[in-house]
């Protein structure tokens, strides 16, 4: 991605941005469902879990650190897992959803259910080699940490700024104003890149910085 001028950081978001679920989540949910037995409809799984997902409250916990602050986030995604599930009327056939779940947890934190897309690691290169600070500002939970390191990206990134830890989720000013000062940087001085309209692009706009939308067809 070519940047006229250059900013002092760039952020950018992680899920949709940097890597994405390979094929779908449903697809993902559907292939550890199977390994527990149920026969399911990836295709009604990965509706449900966006019904699911946008009727959800934001996955923050403010105040809360540490290890009470992962097992708000396990406890969150719990409740996704078990409406879609429900929704796709085949949370009966997961006997055991308490280990079920676990595994499915615990899934998401590994490589397996992503992919990197194919410019992010040569975008992430030259603007490194342009000696640009590079940071995260993601929705995603604590599990990030992880994932970034299994997808062999974390080595990029001078800064993770996680709205889970902040206790407020993007598009809300705290998440980027944490960022910046993690960074030591004013918002003019730096540019946000997401695949989110809303969150990313309008959420760093609203507070100075500038700001790139990525509409992805894959």
């Amino acid at each position: 991605m070519a940047i006229n001028g250059q900013p002092q950081v760039i952020f950018l978001d992680a899920v949709g941005t940097l890597f994405g679920v390979a094929g779908s989540v449903g697809e993902q949910y559907g292939y550890m469902a199977r390994q527990f037995g149920a026969i399911v409809d990836d295709s009604r799984l990965n509706r449900e879990f966006f019904k699911a997902w946008k009727k959800a409250s934001p996955c923050v916990f403010p105040g809360v650190t540490g290890e009470d602050l992962q097992r708000c986030e396990y406890r969150w995604w719990k409740e996704i897992a078990l409406t879609t599930f429900e929704g796709a009327e085949v949370r009966d056939q997961l006997k055991d959803f308490d280990a079920f779940f676990q595994d499915l947890f615990e899934y998401f934190a590994t490589a397996a259910p992503w992919f990197v897309y194919p410019e992010t690691v040569k975008t992430l290169r030259t603007w490194q080699g342009l000696g640009i600070e590079l940071g995260i500002i993601s929705n995603f939970d604590t599990r990030l940490y992880h994932v970034l390191k299994t997808l062999e990206l974390v080595d990029f990134f001078q800064g993770i700024t996680l709205s889970t830890e902040v206790g407020a989720a993007k598009p809300s000013p705290m998440v980027f104003t944490a960022a910046l000062h993690r960074h030591r940087c004013e918002p003019a001085a730096a540019m946000h890149i997401g695949d989110s309209y809303e969150d990313d692009y309008l959420g760093a706009k609203g507070i100075g910085m500038q700001a790139r939308w990525i509409r992805r067809s894959y």
